[in-house]
């Protein structure tokens, strides 16, 4: 088996365990569709955004 030649370094190392400590996205259920969507964002599924239409979503594409 091979061993490894030099040392790894305390900032690689810190870079490999970097994203151990990650915590998912949260999650809260739109007020007008109930759909999930990330919080402070307009909701993909209708377009709301704090109680007011900001995207026009077009029903016959789908």
């Amino acid at each position: 088996m091979p061993n490894p030649k030099r040392r790894h370094s305390k900032a690689r190392k810190g870079k490999r365990r970097a994203n151990d400590f990650l915590t998912p996205v949260g999650t809260t259920a739109c007020p007008n569709c109930n759909n999930p969507k990330t919080p402070h964002r307009v909701c993909e599924n209708c377009g709301h955004y704090r109680g007011q239409n900001v995207l026009q979503k077009d029903e016959d594409a789908l």
